[in-house]
């Protein structure tokens, strides 16, 4: 469970759609602090130096689904560069099990 969750969900343009994700790369190059527009406020965020990420696409019936995820710890941002080999660590450890994150399904959700 989430500690805070915020979505939006809405019907925009495609020109409307490419505008977000040009912010999106403004913001991760820029990097450190950024501001991010949602909806008629903003979201502000520390973008760390490196992310995980996911890109998915699902195609189902007559819909397409594209999705882009970003996570990061910020733990590593709180407490600096002593957790960062910490953290490295246990993505090594995650990484040599073998395991692979499952992927949701939206069957019946509508973005």
């Amino acid at each position: 469970m989430s500690d805070v969750k915020i979505e939006r969900r809405e019907s925009i343009s495609r020109d409307e759609a490419a505008q977000l994700l040009a912010v999106l790369s403004k913001a991760f190059t820029a990097g450190d602090h950024a501001r991010l527009p949602f909806g008629p406020s903003e979201v502000s965020l520390h973008i760390p130096d490196h992310v995980r990420t996911e890109l998915e696409v699902e195609v189902e019936g007559d819909e397409v689904e594209v999705e882009v995820e970003f996570k990061w710890s910020m733990v590593e941002h709180e407490t600096g560069s002593t957790m960062e080999g910490m953290a490295a660590s246990r993505t090594s450890a995650r990484q040599g099990n073998g395991a692979r994150k499952p992927t949701r399904s939206t069957r019946g959700q509508k973005r």
